[in-house]
């Protein structure tokens, strides 16, 4: 048994999808279990009408720009698949009826009950393109099995209940071999039933998820990059394909802001010692990089993450007192209520400042600690994160900007920085 992911570059038109189908192809007795993200940009374009619905705006336009461009596709890729256009037209009916509501003040609910269309959409394609084509496959709604929290747009998953759900409607469709399922990515639900998503770039936990729910022998994220690699190759010359390191070092790195793979994607895969494998599929002969519990490798590259737009705030009490546990305990929740979450964070006897995304949140939260704190803040600011660093590199990453905070440990330096 084996998970794949196909995230939204892989399948962003017609010759993307089938190109899955040209992966698959590759392997014709596997039991595969596919994790589908949305088509290309349709999650942005999703948010987009999200905003324009609870602004009082009018959706429609963009919806119906959704709409098109997503039947084109299946007719071009399924051509005369009527059960699968009925489908895709009853899923745009729904996100329709949504919009036909007023906001009701759950911004949130209603953001994962409108943005979780797009996974459905996108694998209704797919699913009917693989048929097309020859290749069986049944579609399932990730939210029968993925049951989470009611923590709308990052919501937790519950394992036990999972575990549970798995063995009653997903196991039985392994019984014919090969089996081919087909998913999707980013999607829960909740015990009473509302749909939950998992975080922006949430398809890479779920393919973790199910991986660890089948007790899958491995899990491979197919991108069109070669694999991992130690820097941007946009910002960094010279950048290094990282061919294999552990669970412990993705995990920091995916912490850190690398992009490559989820932050909560390695951890279900490490409890039951699962490999990872993040391969091209434009390159199908390309080895791509490995992840699993071997670190032999972790120190022989340094690594270097960047992260723009970054907010420095610093946060003083008004008296002058001691920033202790009981302003810390206030300032954390106040994070906690706004759900920003805290990149960097340093403290002195009168001063604990913080970095963090610049997005709405922030600006709000920044808003909110000002009634209660002394409030400062640098924005337009670089986090500069480097693992297994020397003096030379460091150097040469900080000359000619001002550095407005550093941390280091014995792997790890990190730096805000004004370009």
């Amino acid at each position: 048994m084996k998970v794949f992911k196909f995230g939204g570059a892989s399948v962003k038109d017609a010759g993307g999808v089938r190109n899955v189908a040209r992966v698959l192809g590759h392997y014709p007795k596997d039991d595969l279990l596919i994790v589908v993200s949305a088509m290309g940009k349709t999650t942005n374009a999703l948010e987009e009408v999200v905003q324009a619905h609870a602004q009082g705006g009018d959706a429609k336009g963009r919806t119906e720009t959704l709409r098109t461009a997503h039947l084109a596709v299946l007719e071009e890729v399924a051509p005369g698949d009527a059960a699968a256009q009925d489908a895709l037209k009853v899923s745009f009916r729904e996100l329709e009826r949504a919009l036909a509501q007023r906001p009701g003040g759950r911004a949130d609910e209603d953001y994962d009950r409108m943005v979780s269309m797009g996974e459905l959409w996108s694998t209704l394609v797919v699913s009917a393109h693989l048929r097309h084509v020859g290749i069986a496959n049944t579609w399932l709604d990730a939210r029968t099995v993925v049951r989470t929290d009611a923590g709308f747009r990052a919501a937790k998953v519950d394992w036990q209940a999972c575990e549970n759900l798995a063995a009653r409607y997903l196991g039985p469709l392994f019984h014919n071999t090969p089996g081919r399922v087909l998913t999707q990515g980013f999607i829960g639900r909740t015990a009473d039933g509302r749909t939950t998503t998992l975080g922006r770039e949430g398809s890479d936990f779920s393919a973790a998820i199910f991986a660890y729910l089948l007790g899958a022998e491995s899990v491979t994220i197919w991108k069109d990059v070669p694999g991992m690699f130690n820097a941007d190759p946009k910002r960094f010359p010279d950048t290094r394909l990282l061919s294999h390191i552990s669970y412990r070092e993705a995990i920091e790195l995916s912490y850190f802001g690398a992009s490559v793979i989820h932050p909560r994607t390695l951890q279900p895969l490490q409890r039951k010692r699962i490999p990872l494998y993040v391969r091209s599929f434009i390159d199908l002969d390309a080895p791509g990089s490995t992840i699993d519990d071997r670190g032999d490798n972790d120190s022989l590259v340094p690594s270097f993450i960047v992260k723009p737009k970054q907010l420095l705030i610093s946060i003083t009490p008004r008296d002058l007192s001691f920033i202790v546990e009981e302003n810390l305990s206030g300032i954390f929740w106040l994070f906690a209520q706004h759900n920003v979450r805290i990149d960097l964070m340093q403290n002195s006897a009168l001063a604990f400042s913080v970095v963090v995304d610049d997005t709405p949140r922030s600006r709000q939260l920044i808003v909110e600690l000002g009634k209660g704190y002394e409030v400062r803040y640098n924005e337009g600011c670089e986090l500069v994160t480097v693992r297994h660093h020397d003096e030379a590199t460091l150097a040469a990453l900080t000359t000619g900007k001002e550095v407005l905070l550093e941390q280091r440990s014995r792997t790890t330096a990190r730096f805000v920085l004004k370009p």
